[in-house]
Parts: C-alpha cells; sequence; structure tokens
C-alpha cells in the first residue's frame, strides 16, 4: 500500500539520505543520465528545508519510492533568473516544481498527479500565482535514449503547464557516460493557478 506525505521544514530534513540515495538513483536514467553523488545532493536539498518549501513523499511501508520537491522560484534565482529575464512574471509570484523521481515499479498508479497537486496547494497557501518547472532537453537522436520513451508532455499538458518560449535555463552535471560535467538545456513549463 503506497501513502504519501506532505513533508516541510525539519520534517525535511529527516530524510534527506533517503531523497538523496532516490534522486540518484532514478536520475541515473533516461533523460538526465545524471552520475549523482551523496555529498552533493545532501547539500543541494537543503534549500527544501526553507520555509516555504515542500516535499510530497512516496512510501511503499517504510520505503521512500517517489518523491516530488518544491518551493518559491526566489530560492533558485541564481540558476533560474536569466531564463526568466525578459518575462513578465515576477519570481516571487511562481512557485518552482522541482523534480519528481519515482522508482519505475510505482510508475502509472497516479502519483505524479499527487505530486503536482501537493506542489500546487503549497504554491496557492503561499499565495503564489503561477507554478512552473523545467525539463530537460536532450537530442532525439541521443545514443543513450531508449527506443520505447515516451516524453510526458502529453500528461503535463493535461495538467494546464505550457513550455514557455524562448524561457531555457541551462545546468550542468556529469553524464553517466562523460567523464566531466557539461551544461544541459531545461525547458520551463508553466501554468497560472
Amino acid at each position: 500500500m503506497i501513502r504519501t506525505e506532505i513533508l516541510t521544514g525539519d520534517a525535511v530534513a529527516a530524510v534527506l539520505d533517503d531523497l538523496a540515495r532516490l534522486r540518484i538513483e532514478v536520475f541515473r536514467t533516461w533523460p538526465y543520465l545524471y552520475d549523482g553523488d551523496l555529498d552533493y545532493e545532501r547539500d543541494y536539498l537543503k534549500v527544501y528545508q526553507a520555509p516555504g518549501a515542500v516535499v510530497v513523499a512516496a512510501y511503499d511501508g517504510a520505503r521512500m519510492v517517489g518523491a516530488s520537491t518544491g518551493a518559491p522560484m526566489e530560492h533558485h534565482a541564481e540558476d533560474f533568473a536569466a531564463a526568466f529575464a525578459g518575462r513578465p512574471e515576477r519570481l516571487d509570484e511562481i512557485f518552482y516544481c522541482a523534480e519528481s523521481v519515482l522508482l519505475p515499479d510505482w510508475r502509472g498508479h497516479g502519483l505524479g498527479h499527487v505530486f503536482f497537486d501537493g506542489r500546487e496547494a503549497q504554491a496557492r497557501a503561499l499565495g503564489r500565482r503561477f507554478s512552473a518547472f523545467c525539463s530537460v532537453q536532450r537530442p532525439p537522436d541521443h545514443p543513450l535514449r531508449p527506443a520505447d520513451y515516451r516524453p510526458l508532455d502529453d500528461f503535463w499538458r493535461k495538467r494546464g503547464y505550457e513550455p514557455l518560449s524562448g524561457v531555457v535555463a541551462e545546468f550542468d552535471w556529469k553524464d553517466i557516460d562523460a567523464p566531466v560535467s557539461t551544461k544541459k538545456p531545461l525547458q520551463f513549463w508553466m501554468k497560472s493557478l
């Protein structure tokens, strides 16, 4: 039986290691291909202990099998301010639905909706006008792209999100098949709340 929990503040600190390990495992696969590092993850995830941030966690028994993170966009201003520089929305009007990670055996059971519902509820509670996330962009002919890969664009559109033309951030990480970190484009999607 899957159960979900909404975690904020100190409750996030208690699950940081589980969340870090889960992110490394899921992001190792397509389209992220992330060669993760536990110390980096622990440091990065501290932002989700800040006021306004949320983690929606999914458990099978005591095991965390999925999680979704979100925070006020200004918590990520250094990373994303340039991408939004030409937009009319202010960063303090946007809630950033950061990452969602879910182990394969638990996909297809509605947890994607639970993850978005939890983060969007947090955004509304904070009085945010917009909810946004970004998706990594990989070339369609990438050699590690699985033949059966289906992008989540239709799911995101059904939830009311649309890609923002020209709003692309760059973030660097080391791919599993690369010797060094390289920049990847991240396309932003957004909806009004």
